[in-house]
C-alpha cells in the first residue's frame, strides 16, 4: 500500500483568499477581569471575615487565628487549633469593633470549631457553599488574618481535591482541599472563598518548607461538623472498642478465598465489654469490610465510624485462621 502525505495549504497558497487579521487579545482587559473577581469575593466575603484572639484555660499567653461568621448573630467557624480549649475569645471585626466570644464546640479530628460572639450585634455573615462542585484549576480567594496583618487577601487556585491529612490527634481528615493560594501563621482558620463568593473551606495548615502548598478543610465536612457542634457540643462517632493495624492479605490467602482486596485491618487489641468483644471479635482478627465497605488499614476503621452508625448493627467480615467471619456488632459513642 503506498503511504500519501497529505499536503497542508496555507491559506497564503489559496488563489484569492485572504488570511483574516489575527484577534488581538486585550491582556489588560483579561486583568481587569481577574481583578474584579477578585474585589468582588473581597468586599462580599471580607466583613464577615474576624480576627481571633484567645487565651487558654491555662492562661497561656492569647494565641491569633482568623475566623469566618457564618449567621448575622454571631455564630463563627475557624479552626480547632485556633480556639479549642479556649478560656475566653476575642473577636476583632473588619469595621474596628472587639466583641467577646465564647467556644461552643471544637473537633480536633477534624481541626474545626465553632464560636459565638455574646455581645449583641448584627454581624455581617458569609454563605457555605458546596465544596463537591469545585474543579480544579478554580480560581480562589484566602482571606485572614496572616501574622497580625489583618483582612490580607491571597489568591490561586484548587491544586486538588479530596486529599487526605492527618490531623493532630492522628485522624485523617478526609476531602481536603489542596490550594496555591498563600497561607501564613494567622490565616488558620480563615475562609477559602469561591469566585462566587461562597466559603468552600476553612484554611488549615501549610507544608513547611514547600513552597504553594496549602490545605484548607473543605465546607462539606464543616457543614457536618456545624450540625453536631450546634446540637451536642461536639462531633459524636461511632466506637467500636478495637486498636487496629494495616496488614497485607497474603496472595494465596486471598486467591483460595475469592478476595478482592490487598489489606485489611488487624485488631491489634479489644476493649474489654466493648462492642466487638461482645461480639466476639479477637486479637488477629483481620477486618475485610464493614456493611460490605472494604476495609483496607486502620483508617478505613476510623472513617466509617460516623454517628449515624451509633446503635445501629453492623456487620462486620474479618479473616480468622484463613477463613471468613461475620459479627454483627452495634457500635455505641466514642467517649471524648
Amino acid at each position: 500500500m503506498l503511504a500519501v502525505s497529505p499536503r497542508f495549504v496555507l491559506d497564503d497558497d489559496a488563489p484569492g483568499v485572504s488570511s483574516p487579521p489575527a484577534a488581538a487579545i486585550d491582556d489588560g482587559a483579561l486583568l481587569d477581569a481577574y481583578s474584579n473577581a477578585v474585589i468582588k469575593v473581597v468586599d462580599d466575603v471580607g466583613p464577615a471575615v474576624v480576627k481571633l484572639t484567645v487565651t487558654g484555660r491555662d492562661g497561656r499567653r492569647p494565641g491569633t487565628g482568623s475566623g469566618v461568621i457564618i449567621a448575622p448573630d454571631g455564630l463563627l467557624l475557624t479552626n480547632s487549633h485556633v480556639a479549642g480549649g479556649a478560656r475566653a475569645i476575642k473577636v476583632a471585626t473588619q469595621d474596628g469593633r472587639e466583641l467577646s466570644a465564647r467556644l461552643v464546640g471544637d473537633d480536633p479530628d477534624t481541626d474545626l470549631a465553632l464560636v459565638r460572639v455574646d455581645d449583641p450585634a448584627l454581624l455581617p455573615a458569609a454563605r457555605l457553599g458546596d465544596s463537591k462542585a469545585l474543579k480544579r484549576g478554580q480560581l480562589v480567594v484566602a482571606i485572614g488574618n496572616p501574622l497580625g496583618f489583618e483582612s490580607t487577601v491571597t489568591t490561586g487556585v484548587i491544586s486538588a481535591l479530596g486529599r487526605s491529612l492527618r490531623a493532630q490527634t492522628g485522624r485523617l481528615i478526609d476531602d481536603v482541599i489542596q490550594t496555591d493560594a498563600a497561607l501564613n501563621p494567622g490565616n488558620s482558620g480563615g475562609p477559602l472563598v469561591a469566585s462566587t463568593g461562597e466559603v468552600v473551606g476553612i484554611n488549615t495548615a501549610v507544608i513547611m518548607g514547600a513552597q504553594g502548598i496549602c490545605f484548607a478543610v473543605a465546607s462539606n465536612t464543616a457543614q457536618v461538623v456545624l450540625g453536631e457542634l450546634i446540637r451536642h457540643g461536639h462531633v459524636r462517632r461511632a466506637y467500636l472498642g478495637v486498636g487496629a493495624q494495616q496488614v497485607a492479605i497474603p496472595r494465596r490467602v486471598a486467591l483460595a478465598l475469592n478476595l478482592a482486596v490487598e489489606s485489611g485491618a488487624m485488631i491489634a487489641s479489644v476493649d474489654t465489654g466493648g462492642p466487638a468483644a461482645k461480639a466476639g471479635l479477637r486479637d488477629g482478627d483481620v477486618v475485610l469490610f464493614l456493611d460490605g465497605t472494604p476495609v483496607t488499614g486502620a483508617d478505613d476503621v476510623i472513617r466509617l465510624m460516623v454517628s449515624a452508625r451509633i446503635g445501629r448493627p453492623l456487620e462486620v467480615t474479618y479473616l480468622r485462621g484463613g477463613k471468613i467471619g461475620y459479627a454483627s456488632v452495634t457500635p455505641t459513642e466514642r467517649k471524648r
